[in-house]
């Protein structure tokens, strides 16, 4: 038999929580899965009452009592210092202590990053850890890093980014020779900030064997022109967020038009199956769960304002990383395209 896997869940984070959280860990365990248990790390009180709703994840969980917690106003370094007791915290010390393979939480982006990057630490050669995630395009799937946790990123920042999003994609989507390409303003080597072009530069003459593009807009994130869109965390937070929105908007004017005559909602019941694979393919639930890539640990950043379905799919995702080994193939295959040239800074720095 195979071990139990346990999870840490920031039982407090995100807008819908500890509601939400309860609901994603039943609906999770409604899926065929592997054998998980859960460590909530939350208010008691209010916890107990939700995972009595549900028999089966009440019977696999166990609360972590704590009152403290992180809002998504407080600042990171605030977070750092005061939050010690709270349920990021102590889900996050979990994973460090070797408790729990992985953690996931709703909860404050900027202070997740902090507390996981003070706890966990990173891996060799990274600077700063990223927010990735893969999402639907129309060639199929494709990676984008950085998603909200460093503002501002350096050309340093953005070649790591490319390395693990590169290991990334062959990993976790099964790409052989997965392309990268850096988010500009224009596809034109001139255009784009020191940053950009000085990464751009780099990726181009390094002798690190990965496929780089070059730049790529906005509109090739949504074509799948490369499998994976390295950009700094301000753009790829709101590049994301756009796309969600943009999503949710086209399935309520889908909505609207289908109820506007009896015709149309006849027509609606004929295509039926057509127009759930559409909402299936579109719904951005399905790809909530986006992994902080670079720490030494298995960390899960589910979308704050999502749902028990999202969060069902951020615990899925957890599953996934650990059960495929994912940070220990990322520190094997960045040691070998390491190997293949001179150390990633030195490259940067050369450029």
């Amino acid at each position: 038999m195979t071990e139990r896997l346990t999870l840490a869940i920031d039982a407090m984070g995100g807008d819908k929580a500890p509601h939400m959280v309860v609901e994603g860990v039943a609906l999770f365990l409604d899926r065929p899965a592997a054998d998980v248990k859960f460590l909530l790390f939350g208010d008691q009180a209010r916890l107990k009452p939700l995972l009595d709703r549900y028999p089966r994840a009440a019977a696999v969980s166990e609360i972590r009592h704590t009152a403290d917690i992180v809002t998504n106003e407080e600042k990171p370094g605030v977070a750092l210092r005061n939050g010690r007791n709270s349920s990021m915290r102590l889900a996050i010390d979990a994973v460090g202590n070797g408790e729990a393979a992985g953690i996931i939480s709703a909860g404050n982006t900027g202070a997740l990053m902090a507390m996981a990057k003070f706890v966990l630490k990173t891996l060799p050669g990274i600077d700063r850890p990223a927010i990735a995630t893969y999402y639907p395009t129309l060639r199929g799937e494709s990676v984008m890093l950085d998603l909200g946790a460093n503002v501002d990123c350096d050309a340093d920042n953005l070649v790591q980014f490319a390395v693990m999003g590169e290991v990334f994609a062959r990993n976790v989507l099964g790409l052989e020779n997965p392309s990268i390409g850096i988010l500009n303003v224009g596809a034109e080597g001139l255009k784009g900030n020191e940053a950009v072009k000085k990464a751009a530069a780099t990726l181009e003459s390094t002798p690190l064997p990965i496929k780089f593009y070059g730049f790529v807009e906005g509109d090739d994130i949504g074509a799948g022109t490369v499998d994976v869109v390295v950009t700094d965390g301000f753009t790829g937070n709101i590049a994301l967020k756009t796309a969600e929105g943009t999503a949710r908007m086209f399935g309520q004017f889908l909505k609207d038009a289908i109820k506007s005559t009896i015709l149309s909602q006849l027509g609606a019941v004929l295509a039926r199956g057509a127009l759930n694979k559409f909402k299936m393919r579109v719904d951005p639930r399905r790809y909530n769960g986006a992994m902080f890539l670079g720490l030494n640990g298995i960390c899960i950043k589910s979308h704050g304002g999502t749902d028990g379905v999202g969060f069902a799919n951020a615990i899925k995702v957890a599953v996934e990383l650990i059960t495929n080994s994912l940070n220990e193939n990322i520190k094997k295959d960045y040691a070998e395209l390491s190997a293949h040239a001179v150390p990633l800074k030195e490259a940067v720095a050369g450029a």
